[in-house]
């Protein structure tokens, strides 16, 4: 079995970018709407780290 590779500045990147935004959503400004917004650009940023780290895993570095 191939092992997953190590986690790099971008996976680092990724994480400290959602935490960022999830501060922002619920603590800076509490409102529905921005946290509705918030959720959607976690996903687009999860999606993209999944897409990244998948082919990164398959293909190397």
């Amino acid at each position: 079995m191939v092992e997953p590779p190590a986690l790099d500045r971008w996976d680092a990147t990724a994480a400290a970018s959602v935490a960022v935004l999830l501060v922002v959503a619920y603590v800076l400004i509490p409102d529905p709407t921005i946290q509705y917004g918030t959720w959607l650009l976690v996903f687009c940023i999860w999606m993209a780290w999944f897409v990244f780290f998948g082919a990164k895993w398959l293909y190397g570095p």
